[in-house]
């Protein structure tokens, strides 16, 4: 009879401490895979598998692409690749940003839910902004078993928020709490009663999976079916986005494969109209001080006239450059979110 022998776990902000507090409680023994994404840039080496495998007494290692699932091991997702869970191995792939991150949360969860149904135990720990909140989702939809740390407890406590907001969790608990309900959720088969739980995976469910590989279906043919049409483009790419509803969820997703949620989206958007003021005072100093030397230089040649007009030229210039100079400086509405960096993630280093 199968076990919840397949844990995945997302964690952010503060993710770090609260890992290795969790591979502290595992034992050596403990008959699952547990697989793990921590949001980090892609320009800085991960450690983590060090971190954990000091910690406790599971080895933890960025898995090979395609190696075997074993029980009584960490796979953390490598910096730059998303884990996609199949039958019986791991995949690290570089497909599509979620929420523009690359590992995402919600793309192992996601994966791991299509493949092992009810075997799966999704935990959502510390973390900013909502991600994870659709993974845990699709867990719960086929079947699997959903825990969040409690938000209390929680160095940051947005992604556990989120998810308790959306999701009808099983088990909310601290971190102290979680290596030991892990232990027993292992150790529960899964019964009859949560197999026959488990829907076949939805079209969507199915299509978000395949565009992170070289599925067959999604090289050739018409594009993914994810959503309606949405008035919206990808701050990604700039395609068309498509818009979603899970179980009030609001989320979007673009022909290539690019994930958000709203308020994601509302981060990525802001983050371009960031860049778009920052270019446009580039711009607009570099046209006053054009002007200005062409004004220079008119005057040595006498030219009265056409200095006059590039002098009014670069004085209007330099009056939008101190209104928009203004506005930049004075901050963006990115700024104005709250939005921690380790969440803007991508986003913000892909604009830097």
């Amino acid at each position: 009879m199968p076990h919840h022998d397949i844990i995945v776990i997302g964690a952010s902000m503060g993710g770090v401490e609260a890992l290795s507090a969790l591979a502290a409680q595992l034992p050596r023994d403990l008959p699952a895979a547990v697989l793990v994404v921590l949001h980090l840039s892609p320009r800085h080496e991960s450690l983590l598998p060090d971190i954990l495998s000091r910690a406790g007494a599971l080895p933890a290692r960025h898995p090979r692409d395609g190696e075997a699932l074993e029980p009584g091991t960490i796979y953390v997702a490598p910096n730059d690749r998303h884990l996609v869970v199949e039958p019986g191995t791991v995949r690290a792939v570089k497909g599509p940003r979620e929420n523009g991150h690359r590992p995402a949360v919600d793309t192992l969860f996601r994966s791991a839910a299509r493949t092992y149904g009810s075997r799966v135990v999704g935990v959502v720990l510390t973390g900013a902004l909502d991600c994870g909140t659709g993974g845990l989702l699709a867990v719960k939809a086929q079947g699997g078993i959903a825990v969040v740390q409690e938000p209390a407890d929680a160095y940051c406590p947005d992604m556990p928020r989120s998810a308790l907001e959306y999701v009808k969790v099983d088990h909310r608990v601290r971190l102290r709490e979680l290596g030991p309900l892990l232990e027993r959720l292992v150790a529960t088969p899964v019964t009859p009663r949560e197999a026959g739980r488990r829907p076949s995976p939805s079209r969507q469910l199915q299509a978000e999976v395949k565009t992170l590989t070289l599925e067959e279906d999604t090289v050739e043919g018409a594009p993914p079916k994810y959503g309606t049409p949405s008035h919206f483009s990808c701050p990604d790419c700039g395609g068309v986005l498509l818009e979603m509803n899970d179980e009030g969820l609001l989320r979007f997703r673009c022909r290539t494969g690019h994930g958000y949620t709203a308020r994601a989206l509302v981060s990525g958007q802001q983050q371009g109209v960031d860049e778009a003021l920052w270019a446009a005072l580039r711009a607009l100093e570099e046209s006053a001080a054009l002007a200005r030397r062409m004004a220079t230089r008119a005057r040595e040649h006498q030219n009265l006239h056409s200095a006059e007009r590039f002098s009014e030229r670069a004085e209007a210039a330099e009056a939008q450059v101190l209104v928009l100079r203004g506005l930049v400086l004075g901050g963006t509405p990115q700024d104005d979110m709250g939005v921690p960096e380790e969440e803007a993630g991508p986003l913000r280093q892909r604009h830097a």
